[in-house]
């Protein structure tokens, strides 16, 4: 059996923020219901032999009813090995926060980019919308206690300058597991770049020096792979219940490719194999519907993460090693 391996649930496409770097188109989606998600948990387990679930919008907890269904199906699942939540925090609260360590397959991704200045700078509520940094600020205490907590800095061509500064301000709030996202699908100019690549450096030095200090400091892009820059492949099933090898519609600019890439709905699924095809056509389609400069910037600043992986690489299993001395799991 062909097997995708993760289930990329976009639950919404409805937001309250407009970030400046997000292309996701927002307005005028339904949103999944929450039989539909566990309809999709189960379809995902028996059809395509389970593994991960991914949660993603929009900003998934708008339609909380939609997510806590989607964790009961997963935690009742014994084929579902993890379930990812990805949030910008505004729905977080103390019930939300017992019902993610009350999953022991539970993993929390919250976006905080850095300081005030530059996590609002990218960070644009609608009106009515509080302030994001100062929300997860006040939930700070709490957040530290939440295992399988997840921190993703979104690092745009106007803060890489500023990643490393960034980085050492979230590290100094108490945080200690991390998700570098350079800003994908738009472009970057050459020293936009440049200062990407010095940041990197300096985190990567940050990083390595974390570990041989014996500091606990995660970086989730060491245990990442993907077919695609930024985007999901697996079984994706949109909002409005359509099923695609990966989640590259989720652009406003990349619509127009969702007939291309569609390949059934919760009602009527691909086989693995009708899947598995359709992934085969996803990247042509997509270098196809961009910009070249777009493109060469996205291959750009995979490049420039990826180096930096490579580069940790080595320090993390020498970090490992010496755990597994000292008897550590």
């Amino acid at each position: 059996m062909v097997a995708p391996g993760t289930l990329i649930l976009t639950v919404t496409r409805a937001c309250n923020l407009r970030c400046a770097y997000c292309p996701t188109a927002k307005d005028g989606w339904p949103s999944l219901r929450p039989a539909d998600a566990a309809r999709a948990v189960g379809l995902f387990a028996t059809r395509y032999g389970g593994g991960d679930i991914k949660i993603f919008g929009g900003e998934p907890l708008l339609v909380p009813d939609t997510v806590a269904a989607a964790f009961d199906a997963a935690r009742a699942e014994p084929r579902i090995r993890r379930i990812y939540l990805s949030t910008n925090g505004l729905g977080l609260d103390a019930a939300w926060l017992a019902r993610v360590r009350g999953c022991s397959k539970a993993v929390l991704t919250v976006s905080m980019d850095g300081t005030a200045a530059d996590h609002n700078r990218l960070r644009r509520g609608l009106p009515g919308v509080p302030d994001t940094h100062a929300h997860l600020l006040g939930m700070l205490p709490a957040l530290r206690e939440t295992p399988r907590l997840v921190i993703t800095q979104t690092i745009a061509p106007a803060t890489a300058a500023r990643a490393a500064e960034n980085f050492a301000y979230l590290r100094g709030l108490g945080l200690r597991a991390f998700n570098l996202l350079p800003g994908y699908y738009i472009p970057w100019s050459g020293p936009q770049l440049a200062a990407l690549e010095a940041g990197f450096s300096t985190i990567g030095d940050a990083i390595e020096a974390a570990w041989a200090a014996g500091e606990p400091l995660y970086l989730r892009n060491l245990f990442t792979r993907a077919p695609l820059p930024f985007f999901n492949a697996g079984l994706v099933v949109d909002a409005d219940g359509t099923i695609h090898p990966a989640n590259i519609g989720l652009s406003g600019t990349l619509d127009h490719t969702r007939a291309a890439t569609a390949c059934g709905t919760l009602d009527d699924p691909p086989s693995p194999e009708a899947l598995a095809a359709a992934a085969a056509r996803v990247e042509p389609v997509l270098r196809a519907a961009l910009a070249p400069r777009v493109w060469d910037s996205t291959l750009a600043v995979d490049a420039a993460l990826t180096r930096l992986v490579r580069r940790l690489l080595p320090a993390f299993a020498r970090k490992r090693a010496a755990e597994g001395q000292r008897g550590i799991a």
